[in-house]
């Protein structure tokens, strides 16, 4: 799937997950990412504020989100 990143340049990876209803909650979205199920670009991150921009994708749960 695509996001379209709107005001501003980046995105917090908790909000993404929220937003894209990967998680339902933001307790939810933190347990993926602590758990270390989201990549980003391919690696696993594990910071929950980190700034997701343009032209990266997220991949967990078997879903793959594009930034555009």
């Amino acid at each position: 799937m695509e996001f379209k990143l709107q005001n501003g340049d980046y995105i917090e990876l908790v909000q993404l997950l929220k937003y894209v209803k990967i998680a339902m909650s933001g307790g939810e979205a933190k347990m993926l990412i602590n758990n270390g199920q989201v990549k980003r670009n391919g690696i696993i991150e594990t910071r929950k504020r980190a700034k997701i921009r343009i032209g990266e994708t997220i991949e967990t749960l078997g879903k793959t989100v594009v930034i555009i």
